[in-house]
Protein backbone atom coordinates (compact mmCIF):
# COMPACT_ATOMS: atom_id res chain seq x y z
CA UNK A 1 0.00 0.00 0.00
CA UNK A 2 0.91 3.50 -0.61
CA UNK A 3 -0.06 6.91 0.17
CA UNK A 4 -1.81 9.19 -2.27
CA UNK A 5 -4.00 12.25 -2.61
CA UNK A 6 -6.10 13.37 -5.07
CA UNK A 7 -4.44 16.68 -5.59
CA UNK A 8 -7.36 18.83 -6.63
CA UNK A 9 -7.31 21.39 -3.49
CA UNK A 10 -3.46 22.40 -5.15
CA UNK A 11 -4.97 23.66 -7.94
CA UNK A 12 -3.89 26.73 -7.82
CA UNK A 13 -0.11 25.37 -8.10
CA UNK A 14 1.10 24.09 -11.45
CA UNK A 15 1.46 19.52 -11.76
CA UNK A 16 5.26 20.04 -10.88
CA UNK A 17 4.89 22.24 -8.22
CA UNK A 18 2.19 20.11 -6.47
CA UNK A 19 4.13 17.02 -6.95
CA UNK A 20 7.61 18.43 -5.28
CA UNK A 21 5.37 19.51 -2.47
CA UNK A 22 3.75 16.10 -2.12
CA UNK A 23 7.02 14.26 -2.49
CA UNK A 24 8.41 16.56 0.18
CA UNK A 25 5.59 15.02 2.50
CA UNK A 26 6.08 11.70 1.59
CA UNK A 27 3.91 11.09 -0.79
CA UNK A 28 4.05 8.43 -3.19
CA UNK A 29 0.57 8.62 -5.64
CA UNK A 30 -1.30 10.99 -7.28
CA UNK A 31 -4.62 10.54 -8.43
CA UNK A 32 -5.39 13.75 -11.43
CA UNK A 33 -8.16 14.93 -12.19
CA UNK A 34 -8.91 15.24 -15.98
CA UNK A 35 -12.88 16.45 -15.82
CA UNK A 36 -16.01 16.83 -14.08
CA UNK A 37 -16.30 18.61 -10.52
CA UNK A 38 -12.86 18.03 -9.94
CA UNK A 39 -11.64 19.86 -12.89
CA UNK A 40 -8.61 19.35 -15.43
CA UNK A 41 -5.98 22.10 -13.46
CA UNK A 42 -3.51 19.06 -13.67
CA UNK A 43 -4.59 16.86 -16.40
CA UNK A 44 -6.31 18.67 -18.78
CA UNK A 45 -7.83 15.58 -21.56
CA UNK A 46 -7.53 18.15 -24.66
CA UNK A 47 -3.85 18.42 -23.94
CA UNK A 48 -2.84 14.90 -23.47
CA UNK A 49 -5.47 12.85 -25.24
CA UNK A 50 -3.48 10.90 -28.16
CA UNK A 51 -0.50 13.04 -28.07
CA UNK A 52 2.39 10.66 -27.07
CA UNK A 53 4.94 13.85 -26.78
CA UNK A 54 3.02 15.68 -24.08
CA UNK A 55 2.47 11.73 -22.72
CA UNK A 56 6.08 11.39 -22.14
CA UNK A 57 6.86 14.80 -20.59
CA UNK A 58 4.06 14.05 -17.99
CA UNK A 59 6.11 10.24 -17.33
CA UNK A 60 9.14 11.87 -17.24
CA UNK A 61 7.94 14.71 -14.60
CA UNK A 62 6.16 12.01 -12.58
CA UNK A 63 9.54 9.62 -12.96
CA UNK A 64 11.63 13.10 -11.50
CA UNK A 65 9.35 13.03 -8.05
CA UNK A 66 9.30 9.22 -8.00
CA UNK A 67 5.49 9.40 -8.26
CA UNK A 68 2.96 7.09 -9.55
CA UNK A 69 -0.45 8.12 -10.58
CA UNK A 70 -3.26 6.20 -8.94
CA UNK A 71 -6.42 7.06 -10.72
CA UNK A 72 -7.72 10.05 -13.07
CA UNK A 73 -10.75 11.41 -11.69
CA UNK A 74 -13.58 12.59 -13.44
CA UNK A 75 -16.34 12.79 -11.07
CA UNK A 76 -20.12 14.01 -13.01
CA UNK A 77 -23.27 12.39 -13.89
CA UNK A 78 -23.81 10.47 -17.20
CA UNK A 79 -27.10 9.74 -16.47
CA UNK A 80 -27.91 13.58 -16.15
CA UNK A 81 -31.99 14.33 -17.59
CA UNK A 82 -30.36 16.98 -19.32
CA UNK A 83 -29.16 15.66 -22.62
CA UNK A 84 -26.52 18.06 -23.02
CA UNK A 85 -25.16 17.78 -19.37
CA UNK A 86 -25.35 13.75 -20.19
CA UNK A 87 -23.07 14.00 -23.11
CA UNK A 88 -20.68 16.34 -21.76
CA UNK A 89 -20.24 14.01 -19.07
CA UNK A 90 -20.01 10.54 -21.21
CA UNK A 91 -17.38 12.43 -23.23
CA UNK A 92 -15.47 12.97 -19.91
CA UNK A 93 -16.13 9.51 -18.50
CA UNK A 94 -15.09 7.59 -21.97
CA UNK A 95 -12.07 10.00 -22.81
CA UNK A 96 -10.84 9.71 -19.52
CA UNK A 97 -10.89 5.53 -19.87
CA UNK A 98 -8.76 5.90 -23.05
CA UNK A 99 -6.45 8.79 -21.41
CA UNK A 100 -5.92 5.93 -18.64
CA UNK A 101 -5.20 3.21 -21.00
CA UNK A 102 -2.81 5.33 -22.71
CA UNK A 103 -0.82 6.37 -19.97
CA UNK A 104 -0.72 3.36 -18.46
CA UNK A 105 -3.13 4.30 -15.78
CA UNK A 106 -5.17 1.28 -14.76
CA UNK A 107 -8.27 3.12 -12.99
CA UNK A 108 -10.57 5.91 -13.30
CA UNK A 109 -12.92 6.90 -10.22
CA UNK A 110 -16.38 9.11 -10.64
CA UNK A 111 -20.02 8.31 -9.89
CA UNK A 112 -22.68 6.55 -11.20
CA UNK A 113 -24.98 9.09 -12.14
CA UNK A 114 -28.26 9.58 -11.71
CA UNK A 115 -31.31 10.05 -13.83
CA UNK A 116 -34.77 12.01 -13.21
CA UNK A 117 -37.27 9.70 -11.83
CA UNK A 118 -39.17 9.48 -14.86
CA UNK A 119 -39.12 10.54 -18.38
CA UNK A 120 -41.06 13.88 -17.93
CA UNK A 121 -38.10 14.77 -15.34
CA UNK A 122 -35.59 17.68 -16.06
CA UNK A 123 -33.19 17.02 -12.59
CA UNK A 124 -31.71 13.89 -11.09
CA UNK A 125 -33.84 12.37 -8.12
CA UNK A 126 -32.45 10.20 -5.36
CA UNK A 127 -35.19 8.23 -4.25
CA UNK A 128 -34.25 6.85 -0.30
CA UNK A 129 -37.70 4.97 -0.04
CA UNK A 130 -40.01 2.56 -2.13
CA UNK A 131 -43.04 4.09 -0.41
CA UNK A 132 -45.13 6.06 -2.12
CA UNK A 133 -45.37 3.35 -4.53
CA UNK A 134 -44.10 6.10 -7.32
CA UNK A 135 -41.28 6.13 -5.67
CA UNK A 136 -40.66 2.47 -6.80
CA UNK A 137 -41.53 2.92 -9.42
CA UNK A 138 -39.66 5.90 -10.19
CA UNK A 139 -36.26 3.75 -9.06
CA UNK A 140 -37.01 0.74 -11.33
CA UNK A 141 -37.03 3.56 -13.62
CA UNK A 142 -33.63 4.71 -13.32
CA UNK A 143 -32.10 1.14 -12.49
CA UNK A 144 -33.16 0.75 -16.25
CA UNK A 145 -31.48 3.99 -17.79
CA UNK A 146 -28.13 2.67 -15.72
CA UNK A 147 -27.99 -0.72 -16.70
CA UNK A 148 -28.30 0.16 -20.37
CA UNK A 149 -25.41 3.04 -20.03
CA UNK A 150 -23.01 0.93 -17.80
CA UNK A 151 -23.17 -2.39 -19.79
CA UNK A 152 -21.81 -0.44 -23.24
CA UNK A 153 -19.67 2.12 -21.03
CA UNK A 154 -18.12 -1.35 -18.68
CA UNK A 155 -17.47 -2.59 -22.67
CA UNK A 156 -15.01 0.46 -22.81
CA UNK A 157 -13.35 0.35 -20.50
CA UNK A 158 -12.70 -3.45 -20.89
CA UNK A 159 -11.99 -2.75 -24.65
CA UNK A 160 -9.17 -0.51 -22.56
CA UNK A 161 -8.53 -2.66 -19.71
CA UNK A 162 -8.94 0.14 -17.17
CA UNK A 163 -11.06 -0.28 -14.41
CA UNK A 164 -13.83 2.05 -13.71
CA UNK A 165 -14.34 2.86 -9.67
CA UNK A 166 -17.16 4.31 -9.03
CA UNK A 167 -17.35 6.82 -5.64
CA UNK A 168 -20.26 5.17 -3.43
CA UNK A 169 -22.17 8.86 -3.01
CA UNK A 170 -25.28 9.67 -1.74
CA UNK A 171 -27.89 12.14 -4.60
CA UNK A 172 -26.42 9.31 -6.90
CA UNK A 173 -27.76 6.32 -8.18
CA UNK A 174 -25.04 4.06 -6.27
CA UNK A 175 -24.07 5.09 -2.88
CA UNK A 176 -23.91 1.97 -0.82
CA UNK A 177 -21.98 -1.44 -1.34
CA UNK A 178 -25.01 -3.77 -2.46
CA UNK A 179 -26.16 -0.97 -5.38
CA UNK A 180 -22.39 -1.62 -5.78
CA UNK A 181 -22.60 -5.12 -6.38
CA UNK A 182 -25.83 -5.02 -8.44
CA UNK A 183 -24.47 -2.95 -10.79
CA UNK A 184 -21.42 -4.60 -11.16
CA UNK A 185 -23.39 -8.15 -11.82
CA UNK A 186 -25.66 -6.37 -14.49
CA UNK A 187 -22.18 -5.07 -16.35
CA UNK A 188 -19.15 -6.33 -15.83
CA UNK A 189 -16.05 -6.84 -13.32
CA UNK A 190 -14.33 -3.52 -14.86
CA UNK A 191 -17.05 -1.94 -12.85
CA UNK A 192 -15.88 -1.25 -8.97
CA UNK A 193 -15.63 0.71 -6.26
CA UNK A 194 -13.53 3.47 -5.19
CA UNK A 195 -14.30 3.00 -1.85
CA UNK A 196 -14.46 6.69 0.39
CA UNK A 197 -15.23 6.03 3.63
CA UNK A 198 -16.72 9.38 4.22
CA UNK A 199 -20.01 8.93 2.51
CA UNK A 200 -20.45 5.45 4.55
CA UNK A 201 -19.86 6.98 7.91
CA UNK A 202 -22.73 9.44 7.89
CA UNK A 203 -25.06 6.65 6.85
CA UNK A 204 -24.17 4.43 10.22
CA UNK A 205 -22.41 1.62 7.06
CA UNK A 206 -19.81 -0.60 8.76
CA UNK A 207 -16.62 0.47 6.87
CA UNK A 208 -14.91 -2.43 7.66
CA UNK A 209 -17.86 -4.72 7.05
CA UNK A 210 -18.32 -3.06 4.13
CA UNK A 211 -14.81 -2.68 2.77
CA UNK A 212 -15.13 -7.17 3.19
CA UNK A 213 -18.68 -7.38 1.66
CA UNK A 214 -17.14 -5.75 -1.22
CA UNK A 215 -13.35 -7.00 -1.14
CA UNK A 216 -14.65 -10.56 -1.05
CA UNK A 217 -15.67 -10.25 -4.36
CA UNK A 218 -12.71 -8.15 -5.69
CA UNK A 219 -14.98 -5.07 -6.31
CA UNK A 220 -12.53 -2.70 -5.15
CA UNK A 221 -10.77 -0.94 -7.37
CA UNK A 222 -9.49 2.50 -5.58
CA UNK A 223 -9.72 3.49 -2.09
CA UNK A 224 -10.04 6.90 -0.80
CA UNK A 225 -8.70 8.15 2.70
CA UNK A 226 -11.21 10.77 3.79
CA UNK A 227 -12.69 10.57 7.28
CA UNK A 228 -16.88 12.07 8.37
CA UNK A 229 -17.29 13.17 11.73
CA UNK A 230 -21.04 13.05 12.90
CA UNK A 231 -22.12 15.42 16.09
CA UNK A 232 -24.44 13.98 18.09
CA UNK A 233 -25.94 16.86 19.42
CA UNK A 234 -27.07 18.11 15.70
CA UNK A 235 -27.93 14.69 14.66
CA UNK A 236 -30.53 13.89 17.41
CA UNK A 237 -32.45 16.35 16.17
CA UNK A 238 -31.86 16.91 12.48
CA UNK A 239 -30.69 13.26 11.73
CA UNK A 240 -28.33 12.99 8.88
CA UNK A 241 -29.73 13.89 5.76
CA UNK A 242 -28.54 17.22 6.39
CA UNK A 243 -28.83 19.89 3.93
CA UNK A 244 -27.57 22.42 6.40
CA UNK A 245 -24.83 24.42 3.88
CA UNK A 246 -21.45 22.77 4.05
CA UNK A 247 -19.58 26.13 5.63
CA UNK A 248 -22.14 26.49 8.55
CA UNK A 249 -20.08 23.72 10.39
CA UNK A 250 -21.97 25.11 14.09
CA UNK A 251 -25.20 23.51 12.58
CA UNK A 252 -24.53 20.87 10.84
CA UNK A 253 -24.93 17.08 11.89
CA UNK A 254 -21.89 15.97 9.92
CA UNK A 255 -18.79 17.19 8.30
CA UNK A 256 -15.84 15.89 6.11
CA UNK A 257 -13.36 15.88 8.39
CA UNK A 258 -9.04 15.43 7.40
CA UNK A 259 -8.30 11.68 8.66
CA UNK A 260 -7.72 11.36 12.06
CA UNK A 261 -10.46 13.92 12.77
CA UNK A 262 -13.39 11.97 12.38
CA UNK A 263 -11.95 8.31 13.58
CA UNK A 264 -8.70 7.43 15.46
CA UNK A 265 -5.78 6.09 14.54
CA UNK A 266 -7.51 2.67 16.07
CA UNK A 267 -9.90 2.63 13.68
CA UNK A 268 -7.80 3.49 10.36
CA UNK A 269 -5.27 0.96 11.60
CA UNK A 270 -8.56 -2.00 11.51
CA UNK A 271 -9.11 -0.23 7.83
CA UNK A 272 -5.94 -0.88 6.71
CA UNK A 273 -5.92 -4.23 7.61
CA UNK A 274 -9.43 -5.08 6.51
CA UNK A 275 -7.97 -3.60 3.60
CA UNK A 276 -4.98 -5.83 3.77
CA UNK A 277 -7.14 -9.16 4.58
CA UNK A 278 -9.22 -8.90 1.08
CA UNK A 279 -5.71 -8.30 -0.88
CA UNK A 280 -6.12 -4.61 -1.85
CA UNK A 281 -2.23 -3.28 -2.16
CA UNK A 282 -3.22 -0.03 -3.81
CA UNK A 283 -2.77 3.66 -2.93
CA UNK A 284 -5.21 5.44 0.19
CA UNK A 285 -5.72 8.20 -1.87
CA UNK A 286 -6.34 11.40 0.51
CA UNK A 287 -9.57 13.73 -0.81
CA UNK A 288 -9.39 16.85 1.67
CA UNK A 289 -12.34 18.33 1.95
CA UNK A 290 -12.17 19.43 5.52
CA UNK A 291 -13.67 23.22 5.92
CA UNK A 292 -12.20 23.27 9.34
CA UNK A 293 -8.30 23.49 7.93
CA UNK A 294 -6.34 24.85 5.19
CA UNK A 295 -5.70 21.79 2.52
CA UNK A 296 -1.98 21.78 3.55
CA UNK A 297 -2.27 21.31 6.81
CA UNK A 298 -5.28 18.79 6.35
CA UNK A 299 -3.55 16.76 3.28
CA UNK A 300 -0.04 16.67 6.04
CA UNK A 301 -1.42 15.69 9.08
CA UNK A 302 -3.62 12.71 6.81
CA UNK A 303 -0.33 11.56 5.53
CA UNK A 304 1.49 11.84 9.04
CA UNK A 305 -1.08 8.94 10.17
CA UNK A 306 -1.83 7.13 7.65
CA UNK A 307 2.29 6.57 7.37
CA UNK A 308 1.89 5.34 10.66
CA UNK A 309 -0.76 2.76 9.94
CA UNK A 310 -0.49 1.71 6.35
CA UNK A 311 1.67 -1.59 5.46
CA UNK A 312 4.79 -0.93 2.97
CA UNK A 313 5.81 -4.61 2.86
CA UNK A 314 3.81 -8.12 2.16
CA UNK A 315 3.25 -10.64 4.23
CA UNK A 316 6.00 -13.35 4.77
CA UNK A 317 5.37 -16.96 5.75
CA UNK A 318 2.82 -17.80 8.89
CA UNK A 319 5.82 -19.86 10.11
CA UNK A 320 3.93 -20.41 13.27
CA UNK A 321 1.12 -22.15 11.38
Amino acid sequence: MDVGVLTVPLGDQSLEDALSYLDGIGVDAVELGCGGFPGDDHLPRDQYLDDEDAQAELHALLDEYEMRVSALATHNNPLHPDDERAARADTELREAITLADQLGVDAVTCFSGLPAGSDAGTVPNWITAPWPNEHAEALEYQWELAVDYWSELAEHAADHDVQVAIEMHPNMLVYEPHGLLDLRKMTNEYVGANFDPSHLYWQDISITDAIRLLGERDAIHHFHAKDTKVYEERARTRGVLDTTAYTDELERSWLFRSVGYGHGEDHWRDVVSTLRMVGYDGALSIEHEDSLTSATEGLEKAVDLLDDVIFETTPGQAHWV
